[in-house]
């Protein structure tokens, strides 16, 4: 039976132990994420029995199961259209990077469609079909010569009243 690279991510991260920084379990200030222990006669820093594990080469993954999104697929980031092109559909994911603009995200996301590459981060508010067609611009009615804006302005107003 093959394993696939999501279980076997699975299992090595499940013998890795919950790695916490020395004294958080008893100072409410003291908080959670790890910071190597220091000092000559510190109990955790000389591995005595006891005292929580701390972080060593021992427990990286294997490089192939390295920076795999959950699906098990390899994270690329990309910023351009032509980027996709390198990206094999069935081994890769792409993420679009923060700072690229909303044209080229749709100029992406098309070309994904394409080439069928799954994009992580697509939120597009999808204008383009927008953007090739114009609104209609809504004008006020031109006076007929000889009148000035005010006075169209009061005959509008007395034909509200009226009705």
């Amino acid at each position: 039976m093959k394993k696939t690279k999501v279980t076997e991510r699975k299992r090595l991260k499940a013998r890795i132990p919950k790695l916490v920084r020395q004294e958080a379990w008893r100072y409410k200030r003291v908080k959670s994420s790890w910071r190597r222990p220091t000092g000559v006669s510190n109990k955790m820093r000389r591995r005595q029995r006891g005292w929580p594990k701390m972080a060593s080469v021992g427990y990286k993954t294997p490089e192939n199961l390295r920076h795999l999104h959950p699906s098990g697929l390899r994270e690329v980031l990309v910023y351009r259209a032509p980027d996709l092109d390198k990206l094999d559909a069935k081994t890769c994911v792409a993420r679009i990077g923060h700072t690229v603009g909303e044209k080229k995200r749709v100029a992406i996301l098309d070309r994904a469609r394409e080439l069928e590459v799954k994009v992580l981060n697509p939120r597009v508010s999808r204008r383009e079909e927008a953007v090739g067609a114009e609104e209609p611009i809504t004008e006020a009615p031109e006076p007929p010569k000889g009148q000035t804006q005010a006075e169209t302005s009061k005959q509008q107003t007395q034909e509200e009243k009226e009705q």
